[in-house]
């Protein structure tokens, strides 16, 4: 009796020793459950830069006709929901917009962790602003919001996603707010774009406030408000302030074409669009965005946007592919968030405009002298004192827009954006529409929401005209 005893008494420990090693046991040590916000931050930072720029070089240089494609080239078309090289931001905004959400409640719920809070809220109102200026109307108080059971986010219209009270602009007054009275002891790690410089960090968000401000300048009075944040003057104002990292030569930091096939590569060459404009300006950053043809190396050839290529025979060697810094030579090119000649463009439009009292030429030819800085392309001596690019010899918002769409060529969709709102450059129409001949003015919203999130993506589409590319966003009215 005694020895059966011991038996259920040793079978019983071992069960119960089973027990207490099972989720030591069946927890992979490779697969944390938990993540420190520093390297959440160094993802969303890089990740979502370097997706922005491959999409923003794929498709959003083709609707901003900085490029042109040669073939599988319906996007080009405007057939904007076919499948393409790129085209869906969609996913990798909102991918980010989640990581950092994350990173945003750490800073909340943990004392060590709240200098994460500020930048994070930066990054989102800088990634839901794009969602909202090329979709539209999009899920904003409700994305990302998996974690409370919330899996189909309603759609917030445009005017409350911008200045609504828990809106973009409100969202950078609690940034800064957060920057300035945070007094811990952590410092910012995981910050690749500013190594941990709040300071930074501040002009980041002054400067994207400016941004936001203009693009809703033409339906909203924000004259006020840009006047004392120029006067101010704690915003990106030089290149050493930049909002951007560099790209490497090399895997994995590099820009990501500079990896594609050679197939692949040679699908996209300038865009005539931006070939008139360049040779009209007599602007030497066409050699450094682009290449000579290679059946004339002394010419750079573009090619009409949207060409029917079933119907049309071309030779890709009369036309030019894009230049060696985004091929060969990326560890020469940065990924852009904001940068000083951006800001410095805005505000010469703001003072051209008399929202601001300031130089508008000043201004600009800071912004120009700034960009061909960054492109590391030496102006012409007389490029701002003759000429259609000296300020006041053409039409003065043009100059400022044409030259801001020419320097921010690797900035994901901010040409095309910037063409809705205020209708410069003009673009031309494409060859073989399959759109109307209408160039678009949104993005249609992708068909992954129709099967995910079925209820608010009818209610959205009815809102945009049955998710009409042609359907304007709140703050385009021109």
């Amino acid at each position: 009796m005694q020895f059966r005893f011991y038996i259920l008494f040793v079978f019983l420990l071992s069960v119960v020793s089973c027990t207490e090693d099972f989720s030591e046991i069946n927890t992979n040590p490779n697969a944390p459950v938990d993540i420190q916000p520093e390297f959440l931050l160094r993802q969303v930072l890089f990740d979502y830069a370097e997706q922005m720029s491959f999409e923003g070089f794929v498709a959003g240089n083709l609707l901003g006709q900085h490029f042109a494609m040669v073939d599988f080239n319906l996007f080009d078309r405007h057939s904007l929901l076919e499948p393409q090289f790129g085209g869906n931001p969609w996913s990798l905004i909102y991918t980010n917009l989640r990581d950092n959400d994350i990173i945003l409640q750490k800073s909340r719920e943990n004392e060590a962790f709240a200098v994460y809070e500020g930048p994070a809220l930066i990054m989102k109102a800088y990634m839901a602003s794009a969602a909202t200026d090329i979709f539209g109307n999009v899920p904003y108080l409700e994305a990302v919001r998996g974690q409370e059971g919330i899996i189909a986010p309603s759609y917030d219209n445009q005017e409350d996603i911008y200045n609504g009270a828990e809106g973009l602009l409100a969202l950078l007054d609690e940034a800064v707010a957060s920057i300035e009275g945070y007094q811990g002891a952590p410092t910012l790690q995981g910050d690749i774009l500013y190594n941990g410089d709040l300071d930074a960090w501040l002009r980041f968000a002054n400067s994207l406030r400016i941004k936001m401000l203009m693009r809703i300048s033409d339906v909203i009075n924000t004259s006020a408000e840009l006047e004392q944040l120029y006067q101010e003057g704690n915003y990106i104002q030089t290149a050493d302030q930049n909002a951007t990292y560099d790209f490497t030569n090399d895997q994995p930091n590099n820009f990501r074409l500079s990896a594609a096939r050679v197939g692949d590569f040679n699908l996209f060459v300038m865009s005539e669009t931006i070939q008139e404009i360049l040779e009209a300006y007599q602007d030497p950053r066409i050699g450094t965005y682009f290449r000579p043809t290679a059946n004339d190396p002394s010419v750079f050839a573009g090619l009409i946007n949207g060409i029917d290529a079933s119907q049309t025979s071309i030779s890709v060697g009369d036309f030019s592919f894009a230049g060696t810094v985004f091929r060969e030579n990326t560890g020469l090119l940065d990924a852009n968030y904001l940068t000083s000649y951006e800001t410095l463009f805005l505000l010469a439009e703001a003072a051209q405009k008399g929202y601001i009292n300031a130089d508008a030429k000043a201004l600009y030819d800071d912004a120009v002298t700034q960009a061909f800085a960054y492109w590391q392309t030496e102006m012409p001596a007389d490029y701002l004192t003759a000429g259609p690019t000296a300020f006041g010899n053409d039409d003065e918002l043009k100059q400022i827009i044409t030259q801001k769409w020419l320097a921010n060529i690797n900035n994901g969709y901010e040409g095309w954006i910037e063409f809705r709102r205020t209708g410069f450059p003009e673009l031309k129409p494409i060859s073989a529409s399959l759109n109307n001949g209408l160039l678009p003015v949104r993005m249609p919203y992708p068909q992954s929401e129709a099967a995910l999130n079925g209820a608010n993506f009818q209610e959205a589409a009815s809102a945009s005209d049955g998710n009409s590319p042609n359907q304007r966003v709140w703050w385009d009215i021109n």
